[in-house]
Parts: C-alpha cells; structure tokens; sequence
C-alpha cells in the first residue's frame, strides 16, 4: 500500500456555513410549524429566539459547548455578533482558542474521516475530531501564540474574558483571518467567558507562561468569571439563553440568576431559553436536563423555553438563519457588556489605588 501524505490529507478544507446568503431560510422553518417531532420544535425555537431580539431590552447570552467552529458554524456565530444577536458568549476553550483563535490565526481545519487509522494520523502529527483534521504543529503554534499573550500581561489573576479580550486585542493588528468570534465580540463589546479556560490550548500556553515566569505569572480567576457574568445580570434584569450542546457553559450561564439572587439582586429568571442538543435526558446529565428541570432550581421560566433534540450543524444554522432574516435585531443596540464590565472594574480598584498613593 503507498503511504500516506501529509498533504493528501490536508488538502480539503472544512467551509463555514454562510446563513446571510440563504434568504429562502425563513418559509423552510415557518413550514415546519405544521410538521410534528423535531421539526415543530425546531420552527418553536427559532420563534422563541426572533421574540427574544425583539425583546430589545433582553440580553442574549449564548452558550457553546461540543466541537462547533470545527465543524463549520463559525461564520454563523461571527455573523450573530456583528448584527448584535448576541451580547454574551460563555463557552468551552476549545471553541474559542483551540478552533477560532486558530483560524484567526491564519490555520485551517481539514474534511477527514472517521474511519481513518489513528496511528498514522499520530504520526503524521494529524489531530482528528471525528471526520476532522487538525494540523498538530499548526496547534502548536497557536498554544504559543497564547504563551506569548500571557507573557505580555501584568502578573496576577484575571479573568478569562479579560485574557479573551487580550487576545482579541492581538488579533486587532495581526489576525490573517478576520472572520473571527473572539475578533467580531472584541470590536463589538461582546465579554467571552470560558469557565474552563485551561481545558484547552490555552491551557498548554498558560502552562509554559507560568514555568517560565514563576515568581510573577497571569493566572485565571474563575471566581471573578462567576461574579463577573453574575454582574451582567445584575446590570440587565431581562435576559434570554441560547444553548448549543451543555456541559459547563449551559450551567454556567443558568446559574447566574441564583448568583444574582444570593447577592440580593432582583433578577428573575432566565426569561426565554432554547437548548439544541443530542443527549440523552434519561441519564441525569447536565448537558440533556432539560429547561423545566431547570425552572424547579429557579433558573429559567417555562413560558418561553424550548428543547431541541438535534445536532447542532443541522439545527443552529436553522435557527439562526430563520432569525437573521426575520430582521427582529433590527432596532437592537450594542449592549456592550465588555466596557461595561471593564469600567466597574477601574472603579473598583480606584480607591485601593488612591489610598496607596495618600499612604506613601
């Protein structure tokens, strides 16, 4: 048998669903309002999410959790940020470093096979997601990128929207691919939280960064992301949830609204909700609770709350698609909850600042 090359199998690229393109998105849903199954609940979750962004004082948060920017929903979820359908994002790290930042940088993802033999891929240094190629030494150079980001920031512990923001922050002057989530929410005061930054590339470039700098080192509050995406809620009382896949990132974002009510806040639950995802809901799991289960913790109310048992590549381009072309974010402001964020942080500080400089 010849052998294999690296080339052959990095040849074909994987492409990002373009939902601006596909006007004819919007009747394809409306007529599954008559069908039965997944289709019913797919058209009642892209009404759900149309009635959220035009909801205009709500804010979306967005959740991301499985391997979607691999797969081809980056575009779809750039597109989301720059018309402001979405004023937050918490999601896994992968998404945002290993699979955005990535391409960000100028690196690609590859069409591959599930069938392939995992040996060869190794050592070929090929990473596989499935049906999916990643170039490992590509990775690698990505891991360092943050290395180097890390290495440019004062010591001490931040949050992982504040390390998001620096990296968008680099990507400003130096990013070769602009079609780029941590890019389009930097420019649009979109706070990325990623409660487990380290879980990811980030985590090897954090790694190095601390091993070479040791007695003064960024670290990753996860406590101040808690406390930070808690006072997005506090700031706006009205707030919607979009859900692909679960995991840390649906609880995550859930969770907020008991956080808000221990620290006083009235801050109702969660008003619209939609989850997309294939887990099974028997096994207790996180990822398949459904939104009821969530109203008996006090998170989400049911009056406008959706279930959507499909794989997130079929049904988000739907939904999104289907709302895009709705135009209910038409007459939606920036809500830009990353300056905001931001400035209650300079104030915060500004007095221990101010006292430290009367002391001396």
């Amino acid at each position: 048998m010849a052998s294999i090359n690296r080339k052959d199998l990095l040849r074909q690229t994987i492409e990002h669903i373009d939902i601006v393109t596909q006007p004819g998105i919007v009747p394809l849903v409306e007529a599954m309002k008559s069908m039965a199954f997944t289709s019913r609940d797919l058209y009642r979750a892209a009404d759900i999410y149309d009635r959220m962004l035009r909801d205009t004082p709500c804010a979306v948060i967005l959740t991301l959790a499985g391997s979607l920017i691999s797969a081809g929903l980056k575009k779809v979820i750039v597109d989301l940020v720059r018309n402001n359908m979405v004023d937050v994002i918490v999601s896994t790290g992968a998404n945002i470093v290993d699979q955005d930042f990535f391409e960000a940088l100028g690196f690609r993802h590859y069409i591959g096979s599930s069938y392939a033999d995992d040996a060869v891929l190794r050592d070929l240094h090929i990473d596989r997601i499935y049906d999916t190629y990643i170039d490992e030494d590509e990775l690698r150079i990505c891991d360092d990128t943050i290395r180097f980001i890390a290495d440019s920031m004062p010591a001490g512990p931040c949050s992982s929207r504040e390390f998001i923001q620096e990296m968008g922050r680099y990507l400003v002057d130096n990013a070769k691919n602009r079609d780029s989530i941590v890019l389009a929410a930097h420019e649009k005061g979109v706070p990325i939280f990623c409660p487990a930054f380290s879980d990811c590339s980030a985590g090897f470039g954090l790694v190095v960064h601390q091993i070479n700098r040791p007695a003064g080192h960024v670290s990753i509050d996860s406590a101040k992301d808690f406390r930070e995406i808690t006072q997005i809620k506090v700031m706006n009382r009205e707030t919607g949830i979009v859900m692909i896949g679960g995991g840390v990132p649906k609880n995550f974002a859930q969770d907020i609204v008991v956080a808000a009510e221990i620290l006083g806040a009235d801050a109702p639950m969660h008003k619209y909700a939609i989850q997309i995802t294939v887990a099974d809901v028997r096994d207790g799991a996180l990822s398949s609770s459904t939104l009821r289960e969530a109203s008996s913790w006090g998170k989400v109310d049911t009056i406008f709350e959706q279930m959507v048992y499909a794989e997130a590549t079929l049904a988000f381009p739907l939904i999104a698609g289907y709302a895009y072309h709705r135009k209910g974010f038409i007459n939606r402001k920036e809500k830009k909850f990353a300056d905001r964020l931001a400035a209650v942080h300079r104030a915060a500080i500004r007095p221990e600042m101010e006292g430290t400089r009367i002391a001396g």
